[in-house]
């Protein structure tokens, strides 16, 4: 047993550490006075402190010694070199000096000087002192001779690569480390020894092993030669892994969140984590995460719970570990690590041991034995949580990576989960707000087109997948008096909601004009009108906002198959295509209207008689217009599409969008396509009659010989009285010319014009009143009937359904 008073034992005092006199120590001010002198210096010089202090430092110079300083000594920050001095017998001594520039308390400046008093030559101690510091320094250290065997190692070294000296003298590295890391040291050593040159190497962790920095040094003899090699090896693991967490932290706000898609943004949060940081990440939302969903709720979440599967990535190629398919449902109990994180509201890491998997077995015998097979023994669930909400869990695990998850990976974990839940969130707003859009949109939109005798149509709609959002197109048939048809497509400036909306409200007032049978034109001009008194409404001047949005452009026309001519007049949109029945397509001339909304601007119809079977493709500006595509070189592509044989107009139709719009539109796209009909002449017949009286009855006849022609003898008693009373109509109150024409259809039309320009009125008769009866009669008999305008007075028009197949 020592003795605790031992010399070994007793604790080294600071007296014992420091000798003030071991150094000759002075202080010398910027006027060169003396103002601080040791008990060193006095030993060195001989002179006493009373002697020297408060005297100018010059006076201790020898004769000539001043010629040994440098000129410029103020602007020196540390000056070394030797100087003469005298001693205080008046004998001459050379020093060798150290003098620092150095501020003093006062802010001042002042010079230290100091000198060694003990420049004997290393004692044996120091010997002793020296291999000891060596062999127990911080530092990885081993020596190793031109053979590249190991010669002597440090403790250290021992303890880092588990043998001592004995086990490793005579070894070489490779045979030492026998992985590729030793031999990668062993090359680099072998180039020391050639280049004579230190070498830097860094080593990577793998498998549990720690980062390291290796200095390689050629050791020289007293000749120059090269004797072997120092290995100094630093542990630089701890910076090795902020620098990679930093990294992928930085990977991590690249990747995660470059679209507005759930479940891809929850996968790049996978593929961020793993295999770089887990070797297998999952992401699991609460059910309500989804379109037609109720919304995170606030908080945290606490019990059972249920979550569905919508990422997941592992270091495994197929993931084989993975239990939960994507996109299935899995319930988690309040001790699994899910359920934790969720009721805490905050990361939690767990060690996976077999106790916890024996009690995960009772609720998922599945999970569990995924858990044994694959040797999971780490794991970190983090609540997605983003603006107070709870979205789900991120869970990340280790199971080939021998190291467990620690304090600082959990806030690593913490850290990208958040960015990631914030990306979510975005993505989910978005996604409900898109498809409120959409469904608004859809609900406004015609699903399908009606069948018409004067044209066969086909359409396409696609929206936007842009972070815009739903856009303002639509389009729509519409069928008109006398079996002609108004075809229209336009386009809200705008995104989202409020886009939609005001595509509605423009597409509902499309129909009420055209139900007036206004000449394509006027229906825009009074478009405009609504777009601009709108606008004002809600706060803006004209040709600004409609609910939101900042115009909109049209395009409408009307197409009448008796006489094969078609008018066509539009608003800031795009012309449209007309294919020929020969193949041959160009794009119509037609006046260049204004967008809606500015006011004040006129509108010009043309109109262009078109063959039987002329196809007439109408669209909206996302269907050439793109930010990575020019718009001319995308017309003429159109052109050239529509030159081409299809077996069908829908095909056709279908053919263009995805050849012109292989993937989401920035914007939204809308596609109407016509082909167009023609009625034969033997549907319709025509009679010019005088403004007689007399000539209704005559009207009648001519009417009646007509449908027995047609062989329609069920309407004659009604068609005749819809001729009486619309003839004789024209005969009282209008002027002349009188002209009477049915056309045979899928209905059948009579129509009366005259060349007044006063309206007819419906009213209702008295008991004792004479006449007035005469358009409700037409009213009754007939499924529908109206009044349109034209150049020269007015057309009455009354249609009626016959009996039977309408083919």
């Amino acid at each position: 047993m020592r003795r605790p008073d031992s010399t070994r034992d007793r604790p080294v005092r600071s007296a014992d550490l420091f000798d003030e006199a071991a150094t000759a120590r002075a202080t010398v001010d910027e006027r060169g006075i003396v103002t601080g002198w040791s008990e060193g210096a006095r030993r060195l010089l001989g002179h006493p402190s009373a002697a020297v202090v408060g005297r100018p430092a010059a006076l201790l110079l020898a004769d000539g010694a001043a010629a040994d300083l440098p000129g410029s000594l103020e602007r020196l920050g540390r000056w070394s070199g030797k100087l003469t001095l005298l001693r205080h017998d008046g004998s001459a001594l050379r020093v060798g000096l150290l003098a620092h520039h150095r501020t003093t308390a006062d802010g001042g400046a002042e010079w230290l000087v100091v000198s060694p008093l003990d420049r004997t030559e290393p004692a044996t101690d120091d010997d002793g002192l020296i291999r000891a510091a060596f062999a127990q320094g911080p530092c990885t250290t081993a020596v190793f001779d031109r053979r590249l065997l190991l010669r002597w190692a440090n403790a250290d070294m021992e303890r880092v690569l588990g043998l001592g000296q004995d086990q490793m003298r005579g070894l070489r590295m490779s045979e030492i480390v026998a992985d590729g890391r030793g031999a990668e040291i062993e090359r680099q050593m072998r180039e020391a020894l050639e280049t004579g040159l230190p070498q830097r190497l860094s080593l990577l962790p793998s498998r549990g092993n720690a980062a390291w920095t290796t200095l390689l040094a050629p050791v020289r003899g007293a000749d120059g030669r090269v004797l072997g090699v120092v290995l100094s090896g630093h542990d630089v693991t701890v910076r090795y892994e902020a620098q990679r967490r930093l990294a992928l932290l930085n990977e991590a706000g690249v990747r995660i969140g470059t679209t507005l898609d759930v479940a891809r943004t929850a996968q790049e949060l996978t593929d961020v984590a793993a295999p770089g940081f887990a070797d297998f990440a999952v992401v699991d939302l609460l059910p309500s995460i989804h379109p037609g969903g109720d919304g995170p709720p606030p908080g945290p979440v606490p019990g059972t719970v249920v979550l569905r599967r919508v990422a997941a990535q592992s270091a495994l190629e197929g993931r084989p570990d993975m239990v939960i398919e994507l996109g299935k449902l899995a319930v988690y109990p309040e001790h699994t690590p899910a359920a934790e994180c969720l009721a805490a509201g905050r990361g939690v890491l767990l060690e996976v041991t077999p106790e916890a998997v024996a009690r995960w077995e009772e609720d998922d015998p599945a999970r569990a034995a995924r858990l044994r097979e694959f040797g999971f023994h780490s794991t970190i669930a983090v609540p997605l949580r983003a603006r107070g909400a709870t979205l789900g869990v991120a869970a990340f695990a280790r199971h080939r990576s021998p190291e467990p998850f620690g304090e600082d990976d959990l806030l690593f974990a913490e850290e990208i989960t958040a960015r990631a839940a914030v990306c979510i969130d975005n993505a989910h707003r978005y996604t409900r707000q898109r498809e409120a859009a959409l469904a608004l949109q859809r609900s406004l939109l015609p699903r399908s087109l009606p069948r018409h005798a004067a044209v066969e149509t086909a359409f396409r709609y696609l929206p936007a997948g842009s972070l815009a959002g739903i856009g303002g197109d639509w389009f729509d048939v519409i069928p008109l008096s006398s079996a002609r048809v108004a075809l229209v497509v336009g386009d809200v400036v705008g995104h989202g909601v409020q886009a939609s909306a005001a595509m509605g409200r423009l597409r509902t007032a499309v129909r009420t004009l055209a139900d007036v049978d206004l000449p394509p034109d006027e229906l825009l001009t009074h478009l405009d009108d609504l777009v601009t008194r709108v606008s004002a409404e809600a706060g803006g001047e004209p040709g600004g906002d409609v609910t939101g949005v900042t115009g909109a452009t049209c395009l409408y026309a009307v197409y009448d198959p008796v006489s094969r001519r078609c008018s066509l007049a539009r608003a800031g949109h795009p012309q449209p295509v007309l294919t020929r029945p020969d193949g041959t397509a160009a794009y119509l001339d037609l006046p260049s209207g204004p967008p809606l909304g500015l006011g004040s601007l006129p509108f010009e119809s043309r109109e262009v008689e078109l063959a039987e079977g002329s196809v007439l493709s109408l669209y909206t500006n996302g269907l050439i217009q793109a930010p990575d595509r020019d718009v001319d070189k995308a017309a003429e592509a159109l052109r050239a599409l529509l030159t081409r044989p299809a077996e069908s107009l829908d095909e056709l139709c279908g053919t263009v969008l995805s050849t012109l719009v292989p993937g989401r539109p920035a914007d939204d796209v809308a596609l109407l396509m016509a082909r167009t009909r023609a009625l034969d002449a033997s549907q319709v017949a025509t009679w010019d009659l005088p403004s007689d009286p007399a000539v209704v009855a005559r009207a009648r006849k001519y009417a009646t010989d007509q449908l027995l022609a047609w062989g329609l003898d069920e309407v004659v008693f009604t068609t005749e009285l819809v001729v009486s009373e619309l003839v004789t109509n024209a005969i009282r109150h209008a002027q002349g010319p009188i002209q009477l024409r049915l056309i045979h259809d899928r209905s059948l039309i009579c129509e009366v014009s005259d060349g007044s320009d006063t309206a007819p009125h419906l009213r209702r008769a008295r008991v004792f009143d004479e006449g007035g009866r005469g358009l409700l009669l037409v009213a009754q008999l007939t499924g529908r009937w109206g009044t349109r305008h034209g150049p020269t007075g007015k057309t009455i028009w009354a249609e009626q359904g016959l009996p039977g197949p309408s083919e």
